[in-house]
């Protein structure tokens, strides 16, 4: 059943399970919507959008979303929100909105990979997010609010002195050492005694160096303290 919900400039397009903008929304309510919600569908493309020339607001909050999304010229668009879905190069999205929202001023993308925070993954911390937040003002300097958090004034001063150098860089893996044998862990003996069956004494390096600072286990005791 199709749900398509318009109050005033409002126009609602929720839980349709669609995986394109359908043409007859652009053809019955571009002219006039400055808010369109399709939260909640499947979409993949935003092909079709040009033909909301005057929006304001944008949510495409729970869809399939990913690095090939394009948006088309919205001079007056303030607010976007693409949370939970399927981003992940978050300096191509940004450069990408720079040219085609320059009147950007509200942007949440909670629930992405280019998002980093615990609602993606435990191992992010409170220092990953800073630094997205340092970096995204960097390229978006006129933001007021990033994921329902207000920018503050030292937050816009941090992203003025270092938030080029925010980027987050993943080493790529040699290609020697994927050829190799992808699933093999590091180990430092030598490739002759890791044999299970091998047990001749063998010397190897290690990565760590040990300086038994802190290690009460290397503390002599006397006589007297016995």
């Amino acid at each position: 059943m199709d749900r398509l919900v318009v109050s005033g400039t409002q126009v609602s397009y929720i839980g349709q399970d669609c995986r394109e903008i359908p043409e007859h929304l652009g053809r019955e309510c571009g002219h006039f919507a400055k808010r369109l919600d399709l939260s909640f569908n499947l979409l993949r493309s935003l092909e079709g959008l040009s033909a909301f020339g005057s929006l304001e607001e944008l949510i495409l909050d729970n869809n399939l979303l990913g690095n090939d999304l394009v948006l088309p010229g919205l001079p007056r668009l303030h607010t976007l929100t693409l949370n939970k879905n399927q981003i992940t190069d978050l300096e191509c999205l940004l450069d990408h909105l720079a040219k085609v929202t320059p009147a950007l001023e509200y942007l949440s993308l909670l629930g992405n990979v280019a998002c980093p925070n615990e609602l993606v993954s435990l191992e992010k911390d409170e220092e990953d997010y800073k630094r997205y937040r340092y970096f995204v003002l960097h390229k978006l300097p006129n933001l007021k609010f990033l994921d329902a958090q207000k920018v503050t004034l030292q937050e816009r001063e941090e992203a003025l002195v270092r938030g080029a150098f925010m980027k987050v860089v993943k080493p790529k893996a040699s290609s020697d050492s994927v050829a190799a044998s992808p699933e093999l862990r590091y180990t430092p003996l030598p490739s002759a005694s890791r044999e299970l069956t091998s047990h001749r004494g063998v010397l190897g390096k290690c990565h760590y160096i040990y300086y038994g600072k802190n290690s009460e286990g290397n503390r002599f005791i006397r006589d007297d303290q016995l």
